[in-house]
């Protein structure tokens, strides 16, 4: 057996490792249990996006993630590059901007909803 010094987190550890042959290593593997297969998962469709009401621009989500807050009112004014929404996605915080100058028409989403990627925030 050879033994060696490892440094794991700052931490040292003496770990000895035996040295074996080809064919013991492929008894080894050869012996080692399978699993068994898993049972088939139901796929869950998402629910569909709320249609929007009335004329407008619709501001999509651009990608999936969850909603930390609403900036506007409908009614509110806006003007292009305002910040409508602040999206969390992979931990990081979105701006979703205003498209163009406008009125806010429709809110479809509230703080702390879970969205998909394309459903409709806001109609302008």
């Amino acid at each position: 057996m050879k033994k060696y010094e490892v440094e794991v987190n700052g931490e040292t550890f003496i770990v000895s490792l035996k040295e074996i042959s080809n064919e013991e290593a492929t008894q080894k593997l050869a012996a080692a249990p399978t699993p068994a297969p898993s049972a088939p998962v139901e796929e869950k469709k998402a629910a569909p996006a709320p249609a929007p009401t009335g004329d407008g621009e619709v501001v999509p989500a651009p990608m999936a993630g969850i909603v930390l807050s609403v900036n506007k009112n409908v009614g509110d004014a806006v003007k292009k590059g305002d910040v409508l929404v602040i999206l969390e996605a992979m931990k990081m915080e979105n701006e979703i901007l205003a498209p163009a100058d406008g009125v806010v028409k429709a809110i479809h989403v509230s703080s702390n909803e879970s969205v998909e990627s394309n459903q409709p925030l806001l109609t302008i």
